[in-house]
């Protein structure tokens, strides 16, 4: 058995990262479709924080933003670790504060585009 170049270990570790950063936008763009959907069934007008952080992903502006998603998927990581455990009183609640969180880290990172915040 050959042993790998430098050159073909890396494409094979970027291709690894890669598919990592894409099943997570997968991800986020159902939780995304989900938070807007749980808002309309509850009536209620989403805040700007969390509809640009649903945007961002259902529009695929990470495409255009290279390091955005990376760093989204950094706060996703951080997050999981530190916040309670979802359960079915509080899925609501925890799923709107991590885009609130991720509006927070586009706005950090200057991927959001926007001044008026």
């Amino acid at each position: 058995m050959r042993r790998r170049t430098p050159e073909e270990r890396y494409n094979y570790n970027v291709r690894k990262q890669q598919k990592t950063l894409e099943e997570f936008a997968a991800h986020e763009i159902e939780w995304a479709d989900d938070l807007m959907t749980w808002y309309g069934l509850r009536k209620q007008d989403m805040p700007n924080d969390e509809y640009r952080a649903c945007a961002f992903f259902k529009n695929r502006e990470y495409i255009r933003k290279p390091g955005s998603l990376s760093l989204l998927y950094q706060t996703y990581l951080r997050y999981i670790n530190e916040l309670p455990s979802v359960t079915r009183e509080n899925a609501f609640d925890i799923l709107s504060f991590r885009y609130k969180m991720y509006a927070a880290t586009l706005k950090t990172g200057g991927y959001d585009g926007r001044t008026d915040w």
